[in-house]
């Protein structure tokens, strides 16, 4: 059974909070490039720039892309994966600037790494960040978000699941003992 641990209130709370900390990090929106992570973090990416753009009115209109990651990945031999999305760069490329990775959930880092190989074949920026829904711990590699809308420790056996608007029809975050877990 799922426990419900955000709701849509506090998933727009936490998207508001981490745009903020990106323009204060950043000091404004000037040479900031955000990449969304496919699926969902395509989308909340896409939130975070609404927001940006409301609070900075200088901020530019083309900020927001997405960085598919699923050639970069060391398992791809363990795991299926999903069929390769379009990555897209806002128009001025990366080199030079602060891109903000964002994805729903950050577990082991193994897609973060995937990610850092791909931004190398773009371009070379000026700093890379990394901005999260949910934090659930677990790393097997030495990645930390620098923006995170919630530390959400687990279990192993447990599966967060972060459903939106956009793809689910419903806006939320859960946490369920995975399939085959516990019995």
């Amino acid at each position: 059974m799922a426990r419900i641990v955000l709701q849509n209130s506090d998933i727009t709370r936490a998207l508001t909070r981490i745009s903020h900390e990106i323009l204060e990090s950043n000091r404004g929106a000037d040479d900031l490039v955000i990449l969304g992570i496919p699926t969902r973090g395509v989308i909340l990416a896409e939130r975070i720039g609404a927001q940006i753009r409301q609070i900075e009115a200088a901020a530019p209109v083309d900020l927001v892309g997405s960085l598919d990651v699923t050639m970069y990945r060391d398992d791809l031999a363990h795991h299926p994966t999903r069929a390769p999305q379009r990555t897209r760069v806002p128009d001025g490329g990366i080199d030079g600037k602060t891109v903000v990775l964002v994805d729903d959930v950050l577990y082991s880092g193994r897609t973060i790494r995937a990610a850092l190989d791909a931004i190398g074949d773009l371009g070379r920026p000026r700093a890379v960040r990394l901005a999260v829904l949910v934090d659930r711990g677990h790393r097997e590699l030495p990645i930390r978000a620098d923006f995170v809308g919630k530390n959400l420790p687990s279990s192993t056996d447990e599966r967060i699941n972060v459903r939106l608007d956009e793809i689910d029809g419903i806006e939320e975050v859960s946490i369920d003992l995975a399939i085959g877990a516990g019995a």
